[in-house]
């Protein structure tokens, strides 16, 4: 599992366990930490200062913005149909789906053991509570839990 030579990464970028992971063709920010068993797919783009947790997934077709949280075991889907085969039976190729692009906003915070469904829009500064399933866009500022996701509060309203 390694750090593949066409990741595009500032000098910073801290990776706690570099043959522990499995990164290729994404790009991440200045001063980003990177945990051990993470895997970090061809396109994604990663801004400065995020924490992305052990045993996440984070797959073609996510942008996480500025100084997000990605908690332990956050997985990232990018297909709204997935399948296999094709109605032949064929293994399914690259031209076979459509891939569906994720946005995390600024400051945003992905709880441990988070599914965040292909085409979601997380807002900024918003927190997404752990184990939640996320279907749907997620307001700025806004605390969601549940499965599925549900806003439940605001950020604003929560900090000292």
């Amino acid at each position: 599992m390694p750090v593949a030579p066409n990741v595009t990464m500032a000098d910073d970028v801290r990776i706690f366990q570099p043959d522990l992971v499995n990164m290729y063709g994404c790009t991440l920010g200045s001063q980003t930490t990177v945990g051990p068993f993470v895997e970090i797919q061809r396109g994604v783009v990663i801004g400065a200062r995020c924490k992305i947790s052990s045993h996440s997934f984070i797959c073609d077709g996510v942008t996480i913005e500025d100084e997000v949280f990605i908690g332990h075991g956050v997985m990232f889907t990018n297909d709204l149909f997935p399948r296999s085969t094709n109605e032949d039976g064929s293994l399914q190729g690259g031209d076979d789906w459509t891939l569906v692009k994720t946005l995390i906003k600024r400051r945003a915070s992905i709880g441990s053991n988070v599914t965040i469904v292909a085409g979601i829009t997380v807002g900024e500064n918003a927190l997404v509570g752990a184990g939640a399933v996320v279907t749907r866009d997620v307001p700025d500022y806004a605390i969601v839990v549940g499965v599925p996701a549900k806003v439940v509060g605001d950020v604003r309203e929560k900090q000292p």
